[in-house]
């Protein structure tokens, strides 16, 4: 049995399912991270001695890894652009340069990790680094989701282009929707920790 509207669109809503629920999906992640946003703010107002964010962060290693971010949505547009003008081969390039610069970002954040746990900054530490812990540790395993997610699309996922070429473009809209908010919420994430 096919679900219905899986490419066509909905009557109701004049979208297809796959956009459908992937901006449901998106609306409670704008709830969970905007849920702690709100705490990081309520607690820094709140706050008599709140440590600027470089006492304790590596700010060029942020600043690279926003880059790096900010590549991989670039790339994740021209996989998908590259579905939209049937050309298979520039699709697995960008797909694989996004997941590429997905490992390379938990790569870099791991290293600010061990610096962290090696100088013994710790959630337990200070509020500021209990937050900043579970806000990054928190995009990080979404970072993780989309490279399981893309990586499945770059390699066995993407028999389904020879067989039903239209649902794999709009599975892989959807995963680079989710992508873009990810590399959003790091776009937020940078500047409110690392810079105020």
């Amino acid at each position: 049995m096919e679900i219905p509207y899986t490419v066509a669109e909905r009557p109701d809503t004049g979208i297809n399912n796959v956009r459908l629920g992937i901006w449901l999906f998106l609306a409670s992640e704008v709830m969970l991270f905007g849920g702690l946003f709100s705490t990081y703010v309520l607690l820094r107002v709140g706050s008599t001695a709140w440590p600027v964010g470089a006492e304790f962060l590596n700010v060029p290693i942020g600043a690279f890894n926003t880059a790096v971010l900010i590549g991989s949505s670039v790339t994740m547009v021209m996989a998908h652009a590259s579905l939209k003008l049937g050309d298979f081969a520039k699709f697995k390039t960008y797909m694989g340069s996004t997941v590429l610069l997905a490992l390379l970002f938990l790569c870099v954040k791991s290293y600010e990790y061990w610096e962290k746990v090696s100088h013994d900054h710790l959630p337990s530490h200070s509020t500021f680094l209990a937050i900043y812990w579970t806000m990054t540790a928190l995009h990080g395993l979404h970072i993780v989701g989309g490279i399981v997610v893309n990586g499945y699309f770059w390699g066995p996922g993407s028999a389904m282009w020879r067989t039903k070429r239209e649902q794999f473009e709009n599975r892989v809209e959807a995963a680079g929707l989710y992508w873009h908010f990810v590399d959003l919420v790091w776009i937020f994430l940078f500047p409110v920790l690392y810079l105020l």
